[in-house]
């Protein structure tokens, strides 16, 4: 089980390799292509593969959307009213509604509930049943409309079914019938352990503060969103309201409580929607994170 020292010090470890030059400029592109196409995979096909189906994993299938809905509705709100450009609210709404639940959220998982009862895999169904198709969807239309673009159906289903970890979802689902030989199993693992330091490291490469001067009050209300407002909200939905509790649970809001997801920030980026405001929400996001989420661990420990 990861510590959270040893999560920290992978992040800080990425900050430090930028900036003597040690590593090219695209590192952190190199290192995201092999996650998404190797390490992550290779989790998916491991512990997806083990999922049992039940009512209760209807409850992570809905959190993201419901994060990204909400989220929708409130910076488009905050924005208005005080005037945001749209850019920004986009910037916001896209980095705000959307949690790390891949690159963080798992490793945070292990870290906190370690993996005895399949922890990691309520994750993993979180994230690619939730928060990538909330991107590749609703995430790729905001993104769209705001920058005055255009995008067709075909073009977004395809990127759905061609992203790597949505290919070995629907792998592993198919191949839950049957048992993985020892061999194969192994190997998935060992891929699979890669995810956690490469994905770090990647976050501590990225990591830029230089222009914090002037976005204070939007980073604010992103970041509350992100890391206290929406889970805080998925919280009274889901164990207030619906009377929902138990371990996925837990893990289910704890995921709702990660800082601003990767993926989210380059389609918004890629878009010209505040590049700078959206560097933020990343860079500062996920250090903050590590102190907000102690909170909401305790906080659940009761569910």
């Amino acid at each position: 089980m990861y510590s959270i020292g040893l999560l920290a010090l992978c992040l800080l470890l990425g900050v430090l390799l930028r900036y003597p030059k040690r590593v090219p400029d695209n590192a952190a592109s190199v290192l995201n292509a092999f996650i998404i196409h190797v390490s992550l995979p290779a989790l998916i096909l491991l512990h997806v593969h083990q999922l049992k189906p039940a009512m209760e994993l209807l409850f992570p299938v809905a959190m993201p959307w419901v994060m990204f809905v909400v989220g929708f509705v409130f910076f488009r709100l905050v924005g208005r009213l005080v005037q945001w450009t749209p850019q920004s609210i986009a910037a916001l709404i896209l980095t705000g509604s959307l949690a790390n639940t891949s690159f963080v959220g798992l490793p945070m998982i292990e870290a906190f509930y370690g993996n005895d009862n399949g922890e990691l895999a309520v994750g993993i169904l979180i994230d690619q049943l939730g928060t990538y198709l909330v991107l590749s969807t609703l995430g790729v239309v905001v993104a769209v409309v705001y920058s005055a673009g255009h995008a067709s159906l075909s073009g977004v289903v395809k990127k759905i079914l061609l992203f790597p970890p949505f290919i070995a979802l629907a792998i592993a689902l198919v191949l839950t019938p049957f048992e993985y030989p020892e061999g194969v199993e192994h190997t998935l693992e060992r891929l699979g352990t890669t995810l956690t330091p490469l994905a770090l490291v990647s976050v501590g490469l990225q990591l830029r503060l230089k222009e914090l001067h002037g976005r204070l009050g939007k980073l604010s209300v992103g970041l509350t969103y992100s890391l206290v407002l929406g889970p805080a909200i998925i919280l009274i939905l889901f164990a207030g309201l619906m009377g929902a509790g138990g371990r996925i649970i837990q893990v289910t809001i704890f995921e709702a409580a990660m800082p601003p997801q990767i993926g989210a920030a380059i389609v918004a980026m890629d878009h010209k929607l505040d590049p700078s405001l959206v560097a933020l929400m990343v860079g500062l996001g996920i250090p903050l994170s590590f102190l907000t989420l102690v909170a909401w661990s305790n906080i659940l420990a009761v569910l």
